[in-house]
């Protein structure tokens, strides 16, 4: 059971949650997920089988789309509607022109701050289990890039925005910096992920239905989706008898720069190369076994 999972993970569950049902499903095979959803959050969640678990960091690569709904004029410790909300005493109400004339400052690859209630580490600790102990935590600004920022809708205090970004991106606290850039707060109440790359949510399937290890399988998108974005290159049997073999081959890199996806006639990935020695490409991900 190889391939690549596409579900529409619900409110409330977190995205091991998620995991651990597919688990259950997929076994002997492995299964994980490419970016993780907090409890509030919806949307696409790209969950890898088999294979297609070696393949995480390329889909990590690829672009998310996130519809987001900001509640200004207020502040929580978690930056959202699940932590410790506050009211503002008569904070400014900007107006939609004030909001479209901040956005350019939070597109292109900027500087941010994560959220103190966060999943990442310090000294070796997550941050959240910090924050809940009441302990101050400071985490270092790190880049990241926003392509897109559109207002879907506003009514004071409700901003809905639709966001496409990449990875490491906090929306929560895109929308913290965006209110005090117009001089106020805000917390996130709603968060949809409506794509990563080519994984759409409207093809995505909901992990409450009632599945089966069968309705999975048929479910599963190939593995060449996760290098999508990569450059290709068709390669001949007896290159894929040698990628098996641990050996380098010959591709046409004319136009590759660092990394190329070598596909089956039939468009079937069978493995990820870069430059090795000699002018020949090694692999980092290799499946050609599978194809002998």
């Amino acid at each position: 059971m190889h391939g690549i999972l596409n579900i529409n993970k619900p409110a409330g569950k977190t995205s091991r949650d998620v995991v651990n049902i597919l688990q259950r499903l997929v076994r002997p095979a492995k299964t994980g997920h490419a970016g993780t959803l907090d409890p509030l959050a919806t949307g696409v969640l790209v969950c890898p089988v088999g294979h297609g678990t070696k393949l995480i960091e390329y889909i990590q690569r690829m672009p998310k789309t996130y519809e987001a709904c900001f509640l200004l004029g207020q502040q929580s410790d978690t930056e959202d509607i699940v932590g410790d909300v506050k009211l503002l005493d008569a904070p400014p109400q900007p107006s939609r022109d004030q909001i479209e004339a901040a956005l350019p400052k939070f597109l292109g690859r900027i500087q941010q701050v994560p959220p103190a209630f966060s999943a990442l580490k310090v000294a070796g600790k997550r941050a959240y289990d910090l924050a809940r102990q009441g302990k101050e935590v400071k985490l270092a600004s790190r880049e990241i890039e926003v392509y897109s920022m559109e207002i879907l809708a506003y009514s004071y205090p409700e901003l809905r925005m639709r966001i496409e970004c990449g990875s490491g991106t906090y929306i929560r606290s895109l929308g913290r910096d965006l209110a005090r850039e117009l001089g106020t707060e805000a917390i996130m109440s709603e968060l949809v992920r409506t794509a990563i790359g080519c994984f759409q949510i409207g093809d995505a399937i909901h992990p409450d239905d009632q599945l089966s290890r069968g309705k999975l399988a048929a479910l599963l998108q190939p593995t060449s989706l996760a290098v999508s974005q990569m450059p290709q290159a068709t390669i001949r049997q007896d290159e894929i008898v040698r990628l098996a073999q641990g050996k380098l081959i010959e591709v046409n890199a004319a136009d590759v720069a660092e990394e190329v996806a070598a596909m089956t006639e039939g468009g079937e990935l069978v493995a990820v190369l870069v430059p090795g020695t000699d002018g020949g490409w090694r692999t980092v991900r290799n499946f050609a076994n599978d194809y002998l």
